[in-house]
């Protein structure tokens, strides 16, 4: 198939090159030249594992290409793929202009059938309004050319996208048209030869299913870390809980982790437009609101203990941070509970020395020129001289740190687990202060006094 896939965000880039893997010839565009300039090298914008490589190979097969002009790419297409980002305005809800931008501009090139696909995050009702938009275009035109718009939301976790397109969970396909669901059924058809996942249903229900998935991920975040709370005040431990609780299989292990917060460009964004745009319709969603204000609350958690075990002042203090991204395997810093800390620890003025595998550059942008920063080359550098470090990403290079080496290189022996990736006893033994979530800390003196 010919396939037009607009905006080369995270969600299109994803899509087009997945797409073009299975064969199809795919033109990915997008307004921003010096972007698309950079894409036609293989030059990637946003860090995905696998996503570079599976480009590369596309672009030089020249199943994938790169382009800023609708005319040519829009014409040769039988799938349009809207895929731009659909931020939260300043009313709380999803901004759709670029999505209606998107959908005039391809009224205005149409010259046959198409099947315009609406893979961006939107609010119910997104697709009939689509709908009229790209009517009225074609009234303007004076012409008459068929279309269907689908709702196919996209399911794709950041560090593991590739994967998820290739082997989805599931497909979902909103539409009422047998002709727009019959091309749909053949695009996806490589990606189900073990079993069909493809599930079809009505438009409004397509398209709140992303929302409602999303929103039941941040709540099951947001229990967790609320009982990690309650936790921390009984000496009861949020990781035996955990294992307790997905035992049950109504319930289940996943998104039961205790941490700093949920963030990225999903469920932060997702939770807020659902609740807000069912206001709007005069229906109220207390729960989501709840999720929210935890969430908002837990973001602040690590920076308060730090605050906390250093009675005085911070401003002669040295706090090492070991990951920025909202999680691992991406250089996403959308609502990183990671910048969070670190605008806290600013205000408090410490000196802060940072390291990240990936999102350096990133957050560099984030904070510049800031003398009491240090931007660090690996975790040990991180460590040097601080009076303190604190986990806030789950990289896998910081399961097994080298703690003699750590302990040695730094000034204090504070350690604040954000992710709850290490073991109390074992690091009081190994001399740290060990902070988690949801547990109680584990003092170096404490082990010492005992043995004493």
């Amino acid at each position: 198939m010919n396939i037009v896939v607009v905006g080369t965000g995270y969600v299109g880039l994803v899509t087009g090159t997945c797409l073009a893997e299975m064969g199809h010839d795919v033109v990915c565009l997008d307004i921003d030249k010096k972007k698309i300039e950079k894409l036609k090298r293989g030059v990637i914008p946003i860090y995905e594992p696998g996503l570079e490589e599976m480009v590369r190979r596309n672009l030089e097969a020249g199943r994938l290409t790169f382009s800023v002009e609708y005319a040519e790419s829009v014409e040769q297409a039988l799938i349009c793929f809207i895929t731009v980002d659909t931020p939260i305005g300043s009313d709380g809800l999803a901004t759709l202009t670029y999505v209606f931008d998107v959908a005039r501009a391809l009224a205005q090139h149409m010259n046959d059938y198409k099947v315009i696909v609406n893979k961006s995050t939107v609010p119910l009702g997104t697709a009939a309004k689509v709908t009229e938009l790209i009517e009225k275009e074609l009234d303007k035109r004076g012409v008459e050319i068929a279309f269907d718009v689908v709702s196919n939301p996209e399911f794709l976790k950041e560090g593991n996208a590739v994967q998820d397109f290739l082997k989805p969970d599931r497909v979902i396909i909103g539409s009422e048209s047998s002709k727009a669901i019959e091309v749909m059924k053949e695009l996806y058809s490589p990606y189900m030869l073990n079993h069909d996942r493809l599930m079809v249903m009505d438009v409004a229900s397509a398209e709140l299913t992303k929302y409602a998935a999303n929103a039941m991920l941040a709540t099951r975040v947001s229990f967790m870390n609320e009982i990690a709370g309650l936790c921390e005040l009984t000496g009861a431990d949020i990781n035996k809980i955990r294992i307790g609780m997905g035992a049950d299989k109504r319930i289940g292990y996943h998104y039961l982790y205790a941490g700093p917060g949920y963030g990225g460009s999903c469920l932060p964004k997702d939770v807020k437009a659902l609740k807000n745009h069912a206001a709007e319709m005069g229906y109220e969603m207390p729960l989501l609101t709840a999720v929210d204000d935890v969430n908002q609350k837990q973001k602040n958690l690590v920076g308060e203990k730090i605050k906390a075990y250093y009675t005085e002042s911070l401003s002669d203090k040295t706090i090492g941070v070991l990951g920025l991204s909202f999680k691992a395997d991406t250089d996403d810093l959308r609502e990183s509970a990671a910048i969070v800390l670190i605008r806290q620890l600013l205000n408090e003025g410490a000196n802060l020395r940072l390291f990240d595998p990936v999102a350096m550059e990133r957050a560099k942008t984030i904070f510049p020129d800031f003398p009491t920063i240090t931007w660090c080359k690996d975790e040990l550098d991180a460590a040097k001289g601080a009076d303190a470090l604190a986990l806030m990403t789950d990289w896998k290079q910081f399961r097994y740190l080298d703690f003699k080496k750590v302990i040695k290189t730094m000034k204090g022996s504070a350690f604040f687990d954000g992710r709850n990736q290490y073991i109390r006893a074992e690091m009081a033994k190994k001399g740290f202060d060990y902070f988690s979530i949801g547990q109680s800390p584990a003092l170096a003196q404490r082990i010492e006094a005992t043995v004493s």
